[in-house]
């Protein structure tokens, strides 16, 4: 197994999917702080969250449910992802988790699928990146793979960015996937330089992780909700999550 200068790359759980399903009845099941807590306890490093305005998956109560359970493991990160002019900075006041991961969503949008553009988004962006500071939140920005866009976000006051990944899950296993990736390791690097750190997600799966991982040294961490969710409905949580690190330790062997 190869050394890396860089440290091994978390994966956070993202619950958003079980929270989806447990919505279409009125039973409380599938739980999911109990999914989080199974994941935890087969070793992911964080539960990730993004709770939308129409409350079509994560609920208020799930997000403080939540921050209660992660209390008990303080050793892992909770990660809150939205937009800060929605509802996003209500919860980041009331919960102050880890990290604040700041994603450019209409209220009405399926998924998200694109990040902050700067000079545009600036203004708007650094108080609110202030008040997490102040509340000794960490913040990541959502961004495309641009290498000319990591210096603005660092000078806005973000502590972190998470490369938008869709373009290189469509890419991957195709002509294109070594080109597109090429993209986000030039992306990565450019942030690295600017003194950001870098997460990574979005259609992010057992099949592209590795070599995402491999093209892209460097990410901090990964949040995976919707493939991650779906194995688990075959595997169950625990080998999923298993499953998942060891695409991680992929990475080095």
């Amino acid at each position: 197994m190869t050394s890396s200068p860089y440290p091994r790359t978390a994966l956070s759980v993202n619950v958003n999917k079980v929270a989806l399903v447990r919505n279409t009845r009125h039973l409380g099941i599938p739980s999911v702080t109990r999914a989080a807590l199974l994941c935890l306890q087969a070793g992911a490093q964080g539960i990730t969250v993004h709770p939308r305005p129409d409350a079509r998956h994560i609920r208020p109560h799930d997000v403080h449910e939540l921050a209660e359970l992660l209390q008990a493991w303080p050793e892992r990160e909770y990660n809150i992802e939205g937009n800060p002019s929605q509802n996003l900075m209500d919860f980041i006041r009331r919960v102050r988790p880890q990290q604040a991961t700041f994603v450019p969503d209409s209220e009405d949008q399926f998924t998200s699928d694109h990040g902050w553009s700067f000079p545009q988004d600036a203004a708007r962006l650094a108080p609110l990146i202030a008040e997490c500071h102040d509340l000794g939140v960490r913040v990541s920005l959502f961004m495309d793979p641009v290498p000319s866009q990591m210096a603005q976000a660092r000078a806005v006051g973000a502590d972190r960015i998470e490369l938008y990944t869709e373009p290189y899950a469509a890419a991957w296993g195709t002509e294109r996937q070594a080109e597109v990736l090429q993209t986000y390791r030039a992306a990565a690097q450019a942030a690295l330089d600017a003194g950001l750190g870098v997460n990574a997600g979005h259609d992010l799966n057992r099949d592209n992780l590795t070599d995402f991982l491999r093209g892209v040294p460097g990410v901090l961490e990964v949040s995976i909700g919707h493939a991650l969710i779906a194995d688990a409905l075959e595997l169950g949580y625990a080998d999923t999550v298993r499953a998942y690190q060891a695409c991680i330790d992929a990475v080095c062997s």
